[in-house]
């Protein structure tokens, strides 16, 4: 069996938000991209999937959305705090393992609720 192929999608928010429609529109074309992969490389035992995490407790976030930022996020959240890295990597290395060789052209969101809501 091939390889497993992993893209990561920033999720970007279930409403219009001002000056995000590029970002948005990227974010909606890897979405599919992410399926379209699944489909077209399924048949030869490739495996598709994408993460798509949400706020994650990082350097660069904080540097990013300042302190006062990732408290508006983690309201917004229904877990009310952001990610470990390490809790995005265990996804993606759960996708990476034989548990998951059924799943394919899935977009996962690791995000603690935010796109539910």
């Amino acid at each position: 069996m091939r390889p497993p192929i992993y893209t990561e999608i920033w999720t970007p928010p279930s409403f219009g938000t001002a000056g995000s429609a590029v970002y948005a529109a990227s974010k909606a074309a890897l979405n599919l991209l992410t399926k379209s992969w699944a489909a077209e490389y399924g048949p030869r035992g490739v495996r598709v999937n994408a993460v798509a995490p949400g706020p994650t407790a990082t350097d660069n976030a904080l540097m990013q959305f300042g302190e006062d930022g990732l408290a508006a996020m983690m309201r917004h959240t229904p877990a009310r705090r952001v990610a470990a890295p390490t809790e995005i990597a265990e996804a993606v290395a759960y996708l990476a393992s034989d548990q998951a060789s059924f799943v394919h052209g899935a977009v996962i969101p690791v995000d603690g609720g935010r796109t539910a809501v």
